[in-house]
Order: structure tokens, then C-alpha cells, then sequence
């Protein structure tokens, strides 16, 4: 029986190459609104990074996440995302 292969995706805070299910999923979708996908399952243009806030504050810092959308992000989003995975991280 063949291995199944594991999808491997960056992280953009931290950039190490991780499985995809170990990460988190931004989403862009054909509307411009981002927003976190924790499910994987949402449509749309979509950037990596672990489940750590540390590397959320780091592509934040960095700007990767708007380099990849090719979008300014607001503040506001970055704020919401950062207390969704807080509330992800406390279940």
C-alpha cells in the first residue's frame, strides 16, 4: 500500500514548512473581506500561520499577509483575527 502524502504549507510568521493541518488559514475572498478560517473548508485566496500568536504579530510586523493579497489590511481585521484565535486556543 502507497503513503499518503502530506500537504505542506509555510507559515507566514515564522516561514517553516509545516503540515497543512497544523495551521491556520487566512482567507481572501472575491469580495476583499479577510478573515480567519479555522475549518479549511471557506472560498477564496487563502495565506497560512501556526496556531501561535506570536507568528500572527509577526506577519502583522512584516506586512507578509498583504504582500500575498496584494491588499492593504486595516488594524481592525488584524484585532479580530488575534482575539479569534485567542477564543480558538482557550477550547
Amino acid at each position: 500500500m502507497q503513503t499518503k502524502k502530506i500537504p505542506m504549507r509555510s507559515c507566514k510568521g515564522c516561514n517553516e514548512m509545516k503540515p497543512k493541518r497544523e495551521l491556520v488559514r487566512i482567507v481572501k475572498n472575491k469580495d476583499g473581506e479577510i478573515s480567519l478560517d479555522l475549518t479549511g473548508k471557506k472560498a477564496g485566496r487563502g495565506a497560512y500561520i501556526c496556531r501561535s500568536l506570536d507568528c500572527l504579530k509577526a506577519a502583522r510586523k512584516a506586512r507578509r499577509i498583504e504582500k500575498e493579497f496584494s491588499c492593504r489590511i486595516p488594524d481592525e481585521i488584524y484585532d479580530m483575527m488575534e482575539s479569534e484565535m485567542r477564543e480558538a486556543e482557550d477550547n
